[in-house]
């Protein structure tokens, strides 16, 4: 598998390529700096740092690793340079207050309106992964979950989550999830700040 990480050199970004390139994965860092991308990728072993665009056009599958605000202009922008690769979302749109973090009140979840300026299949999952989890020196011992529409990309995109955890990579169902997955996230960060942690999800009762 060689995955191209759109928004490579960010916490998430780098945290997800350290854990893919010990998996043996090809990966392609991405950013909109080339040279950027390029040091990244030098000093995660990564295979190669190139332009988002550039990343996105040497993939199998390509993750959508930039903050949540930057995330429709991104998929945009690469919707020409993505053509029909699979992309998976990972970013959740939040709002942070002082009774806590909360949800986007927007009627579609992020994940969705990506797939709206896409012509990709857009799958969206490990929302429930921390940078810092993740980045860790082994993998998280969590489940991590998955969905979308398209079943070959949602199967793709199951197979590298299943390469970031002790644990399972496991299908949550259709795109229209995504909605429930990002939410999550809050509900995650509301939880670490809480009591301190840093908390993942387990997934009970699957075999």
């Amino acid at each position: 598998m060689r995955v191209g990480i759109l928004g490579g050199t960010g916490d998430f970004g780098r945290a997800l390529a350290v854990r893919l390139v010990e998996a043996g994965v090809d990966v392609v860092v991405g950013s909109r700096d080339a040279e950027k991308a390029a040091a990244t990728a030098a000093e995660l072993g990564a295979v190669v740092g190139r332009t988002n665009a550039d990343a996105a056009r040497d993939c199998e599958i390509a993750v959508l690793a930039v903050n949540a605000s930057a995330a429709l202009d991104t998929a945009r922008d690469l919707a020409a340079a993505l053509g029909t690769t699979p992309l998976l979302c990972v970013a959740a749109e939040l709002s942070f207050g002082k009774d806590g973090v909360k949800p986007t009140t927007e009627a579609l979840s992020l994940a969705e309106r990506v797939q709206a300026v896409v012509q990709a299949p857009v799958v969206a999952g490990l929302h429930s992964l921390g940078a810092r989890n993740l980045g860790g020196d082994d993998a998280p011992s969590e489940d991590t979950l998955v969905c979308g529409d398209d079943a070959e990309a949602k199967a793709l995109a199951i197979e590298l989550a299943g390469m970031l955890v002790d644990g399972r990579a496991v299908d949550a169902g259709p795109l229209a999830s995504a909605r429930a997955l990002e939410g999550l996230t809050a509900v995650i960060i509301n939880i670490n700040k809480k009591y301190k942690a840093h908390a993942g999800v387990t997934i009970t009762g699957v075999h």
